[in-house]
């Protein structure tokens, strides 16, 4: 059943019309197939993918945490992770223009 699940979403991988239009990647791109490769087991393939990829799942798991108990920790862990996330994304978009 799991690999159906992988299969399916392979198949229906959306492209990127920011690319289409105009050739650059943005900084978005990556995503699907790093979260494909982290489905499938391979974490490694899925960091060097999207680097970004697990705190951005980490960061909606403690906003999912956070509206259900409202606690001080769930504050602090959603700034981390927003701002690690970001981080990661422009680091990772530079390093893919340059």
């Amino acid at each position: 059943m799991w690999q159906n699940l992988i299969h399916w979403l392979e198949k229906r991988q959306v492209t990127c019309q920011f690319y289409n239009q105009f050739q650059i990647e943005c900084p978005g791109c990556g995503f699907q197939s790093a979260f494909i490769a982290l489905l499938k087991g391979d974490l490694l393939e899925s960091l060097k993918l999207y680097p970004a990829l697990l705190p951005i799942l980490f960061f909606s798991l403690s906003l999912v945490i956070h509206i259900k108990f409202r606690s001080k920790w769930t504050i602090l862990s959603n700034r981390f992770f927003a701002i690690l996330s970001g981080l990661l994304i422009l680091s990772n978009y530079i390093n893919k223009i340059i």
